[in-house]
């Protein structure tokens, strides 16, 4: 790789990995769009751009997750019973989601990343001031039946685009009382189940996927893997403390900006 290209991916891991800390998504739905600016600049099979993305965004989950919840759980923010029942869902629908993304042709699946992006973003400027789950009242989640079904969503629409599932997870806790930050860290610890199954289902659907560039793992590009992962695990734990610290909801408006532009980048992608 050269140098160009190695600073493109050091820079796009930290922004992805301090976003993961910040805000508990995982860090993909700022990945996935800059990945794939990235391959269709270096002539990859378009075919195969988006779904590569998507699955190597998956793998920088891994370590990001790792990283951001330590960070978390310093601060005691991690609610691990929680995160333990919906984990069981999260697994079985992290393994669905890129099934489901291989049955689509790369525009459709650059269309549907638009749109859960575009509905990510209208979600953080809609959110309330004080959101639910900031006050006193006591979290009121549902029985297992309820949390695996939770998780089986949530795995299945992050591993279908690539991201933590915190845009899903996150406003999925609060609207049951539990504290913004509890959920945001909550969050986090989820990436990494997310990740793991959906990593492995990317490989294993794209094992014999004709077309695939050299050092490619399935759909995994490994070189972009380990260069937005060195610089995401450094940037998560600041991104981790940053949400104890600052206006996350200011923050979160920006960002939103952000993921619109990159929610419009990928709907033009796929209308292509």
């Amino acid at each position: 790789m050269d140098a160009v290209l190695i600073l493109t991916l050091l820079v796009m891991g930290a922004g992805g990995g301090f976003a993961a800390g910040l805000l508990g998504i995982g860090g993909g739905m700022v990945l996935v769009p800059f990945i794939t600016m990235i391959f269709s600049a270096r002539g990859f099979p378009p075919e195969l751009i988006v779904h590569m993305a998507i699955a190597t965004s998956l793998g920088t989950i891994l370590f990001t997750s790792i990283s951001s919840v330590r960070a978390h759980h310093q601060h005691g923010a991690v609610l691990w019973p929680v995160a333990a029942m919906l984990a069981p869902g999260i697994v079985a629908g992290s393994w669905l989601g890129p099934w489901i993304g291989k049955q689509m042709n790369t525009q459709v699946l650059a269309l549907v990343f638009a749109l859960f992006v575009a509905f990510s973003a209208t979600q953080m400027l809609t959110t309330r001031r004080k959101p639910a789950g900031t006050g006193d009242a006591p979290p009121t989640l549902p029985g297992k039946p309820g949390m695996f079904a939770a998780g089986g969503i949530i795995g299945t629409v992050a591993g279908l685009v690539g991201a933590g599932g915190g845009f899903i997870s996150v406003p999925f806790m609060t609207w049951c009382h539990v504290r913004i930050h509890n959920a945001v860290a909550t969050s986090a610890a989820l990436g990494f189940p997310i990740a793991l199954a959906g990593t492995l289902a990317n490989i294993v659907y794209g094992w014999h996927e004709p077309g695939l560039p050299p050092y490619s793992l399935g759909y995994v590009y490994l070189p972009a893997l380990a260069g937005i992962a060195a610089a995401s695990v450094i940037a998560a734990p600041f991104g981790a403390r940053a949400a104890h610290r600052m206006p996350v909801q200011r923050l979160r408006r920006i960002f939103a900006v952000i993921l619109y532009a990159l929610a419009a980048y990928m709907a033009w992608k796929g209308m292509r």
